[in-house]
């Protein structure tokens, strides 16, 4: 199965997007189909040997619709200034064809008779009626011969009924009294959906500002340093291992580490981090952040797609492309919407003749019955809250990677935490040390030899203590993590294993001392480890590691507490430490020496005491758990494996971006519900207002294109959302 994004122009409403979705999976073939009317994109996966991209194309394309596969390298996907600017020119050359038909109208009342000959009429209503408005009738065929019906057919039957009334009074009294005629309903009609759709497109490029402003952030040249010359380089020819030359006040062009030079690094577009971020040699640097004060050297470690921003901006894309849950309910309300409501227009007519009105009102109220439908506003009201919610939440460090994990995150009734690295510094130090059975210099050695390629925060605490006291590599072979067992290495004839007491099981006998021991520092709060001779069966060494809660964790939970949401503690650490740190959190539910197979067992638990559970963690050991919670959180200063296994990853290491994430799940949501209330609204009391004869067709035309732009406009007040950890760094 393969993944394809494609970009599709001319949908109108969210018939549209249910008319193209059906087409598709009507093919086996096509899986997991995906249409979203606002960013106007389609996601979908495909068998690539049974079906080919062309042939999902013309799919689209027999529908009625134009479709091309989407290229990140394209800008011209994302902007669309040149369209609407197309727009802009439309709708000015259809006010200046439809201003003399309203000018009777408005000068009328004040004692000013001016009427213009009605074949003049006629000509006015023309041009506006069968080539601006050709869009309508284009669209609306498609949708006939797909057996469906969009908003642009309902405007086209509208509109026709009003200008061919018109026709047919102008010809059959054409020798006698001037009647009245209704070229300026249609007219007007089609000028107002135009205008509504022009103030649409323009909330729409505001909805994605935020992909916009991140895309910005690619420069298009970086200087490469070429032995002693500097050369300018376009940046998709640049390769990895090149070297980069950035100047202060210059954005850093590609993911690198510092080979050369000091500096403070601005990341706050990519990580939301207000301060700048001291960078030495050895500092992995981000593409995209500005270097603030020194000129720096940088290897190139990330091209391309490759790149943190590249990923970042996909991330953003995804979640956007994503249908929230509450939208499949909205598409298949908006399916059957059209076809209900011709069928309502033609009840008003039949009825309003039945009932003794004259047929050019019967006309008209049903006229005011399809212009005022209002599919468009369903179609938009939740994706474009996802998207804003969605780019604001990146442009502030958090990176949500689907749209159900925004819209149901503010439903979490338990948080389950990892410790170390989450709610602490993850940067812990040795404490205290005893050595058995060999000298003190050897056990070092062995130690920072084994320890000296981790990445686990213990393994590096090791490798600190050791270099600090002058120990030596020593030739360790085999040296294998062994997952919820620590770490084996093989030395000589002997092999070794450095692990918490859980993991060495039967492997050791701990005798009265180490016990002592280990009992001491566990119940003073601290973690402990062992090194084992696994050969002859030896305890080496005991050494016990300390580390400080983060300053924001207190925080953090005192809020989520706040929020009506139960905070829990999993840490594969033993009793004594997870203890303490809970009692100083406020935590009173916790699990100590959690192996993490275990991890996921205890998250199946949760789930089936509560709702929505989910999980915050940085490591290997945390990616099953985060994989199986409801929404999984992941540290960005953690693995790659825990931030693929969550939905939404904090892009700084600070506890209360979860809490932010909780916020803006929580506005989203609101604007999401505020949304579909006046979108139904719209629906429920215009209709049967036009049908009853109380909007005429230009007053309906005008609500219509008000409604989908109001609905734009509430969910734009989501960029007012402002995260609170910004404020107390």
């Amino acid at each position: 199965m393969k993944t394809l994004d494609i970009e599709i122009s001319g949908m109108s409403c969210a018939s549209c997007v249910g008319r193209i979705e059906k087409s598709l999976q009507q093919n086996i073939h096509i899986k997991n189909v995906r249409v979203n009317l606002a960013t106007e994109r389609a996601q979908l996966e495909f068998d690539k040997s049974l079906i080919t991209t062309e042939e999902i194309l013309k799919a689209i394309e027999d529908t009625g619709y134009h479709a091309k596969v989407h290229d990140d390298s394209d800008s011209s996907g994302l902007d669309k200034t040149s369209q609407l600017k197309k727009e802009k020119a439309v709708l000015f050359i259809s006010s200046i064809l439809t201003l003399p038909l309203l000018l009777p109208m408005i000068l009328n009342p004040f004692g000013f008779q001016f009427n213009l000959a009605g074949i003049v009429q006629m000509c006015l209503a023309v041009p506006v009626q069968f080539v601006i408005g050709a869009r309508f009738y284009k669209s609306g065929w498609s949708a006939l011969k797909s057996k469906s019906g969009n908003m642009e057919l309902l405007v086209a039957i509208g509109t026709s009924a009003a200008f061919f009334l018109s026709v047919f009074l102008l010809f059959k009294n054409s020798g006698g009294q001037a009647p009245h005629l209704y070229f300026e309903s249609s007219n007007v009609i089609i000028t107002l959906i135009l205008l509504g759709k022009y103030m649409e497109s323009k909330a729409k490029l505001q909805t994605s500002e935020a992909i916009r402003s991140l895309q910005k952030l690619k420069p298009d040249f970086a200087l490469v340093k070429e032995g002693v010359h500097e050369i300018e380089k376009a940046i998709e020819t640049i390769k990895l291992g090149e070297i980069l030359i950035v100047k202060p006040g210059e954005r850093v062009p590609l993911d690198g580490v510092v080979t050369l030079g000091e500096t403070s690094i601005d990341e706050s577009m990519i990580t939301g981090e207000s301060l700048p971020v001291i960078k030495v040699v050895g500092s992995n640097v981000v593409g995209g952040s500005i270097n603030s004060d020194g000129a720096i050297e940088v290897e190139v470690i990330g091209i391309g797609s490759n790149t943190m921003l590249s990923k970042i901006i996909k991330l953003v894309e995804e979640a956007q492309t994503e249908k929230a849950p509450i939208q499949r309910m909205v598409d298949k309300v908006s399916y059957y919407f059209v076809p209900i409501v011709i069928v309502i227009a033609l009840l008003t007519l039949i009825l309003g003749v039945f009932m003794g009105l004259d047929l050019e009102m019967s006309i008209l109220n049903s006229v005011a019955v399809l212009v005022i439908a209002c599919p468009c506003a369903l179609g938009l009201a939740t994706p474009t809250s996802i998207m804003v919610g969605t780019g604001k939440a990146a442009q502030n460090g958090i990176l949500i990677k689907n749209a159900e994990a925004l819209e149901t995150a503010h439903s979490i009734d338990v948080i389950a935490f990892d410790k170390t690295g989450t709610l602490t510094e993850g940067s812990p130090s040795v404490n205290k040390i005893e050595f058995y059975d060999d000298s003190k210099e050897n056990i070092l050695n062995i130690l920072y030899s084994i320890q000296s390629k981790s990445e686990h925060p213990l393994g590096k605490a090791i490798v600190t203590y050791s270099k600090s006291n002058n120990a030596k590599k020593l030739p360790i072979q085999n040296v294998k993590a062994v997952r919820g067992s620590g770490i084996k290495a093989t030395l000589g004839d002997d092999n070794y294993l450095i692990s918490n007491k859980v993991g060495l099981k039967e492997k050791v006998i701990l005798d009265d001392n180490v016990k002592s021991f280990i009992t001491a520092q566990e119940s003073a709060g601290d973690s402990v480890s062992i090194l084992a001779n696994l050969t002859s069966g030896k305890v080496l060494s005991v050494f016990s590691f300390t580390d400080k809660l983060k300053s924001n964790s207190l925080k953090t939970i005192n809020e989520l507490k706040i929020m009506g949401i139960t905070p829990i503690i999993i840490s594969g650490d033993n009793n004594g430490s997870v203890k303490k740190v809970a009692k100083e959190l406020g935590v009173e539910r916790f699990y100590s020496d959690v192996l993490p197979e275990n991890k996921s067992n205890i998250i199946k638990e949760l789930k089936s005491q509560f709702k929505t559970v989910a999980m915050v963690g940085d490591g290997i050991n945390d990616a099953p758990a985060l994989a199986l919670s409801d929404i999984g959180f992941a540290m960005a200063t953690g693995t790659d494996v825990a931030m693929h296994s969550a939905e939404i990853t904090l892009m700084r290491g600070n506890p209360l971006l979860v809490r932010d994430s909780i916020s803006i799940s929580s506005a989203t949501y609101f604007k999401i519900r505020q949304n579909l209330f006046w979108a139904f609204i719209y629906n429920i009391v215009g209709i049967p207002l036009a049908a009853l004869g109380y909007l005429n067709p230009m007053i309906a035309g005008g609500a219509m294109a008000l409604s989908s732009v109001s609905i734009l406009i509430n969910s734009l007040l989501l960029k007012r959302w402002k995260p609170q950890s910004r404020e107390e760094v």
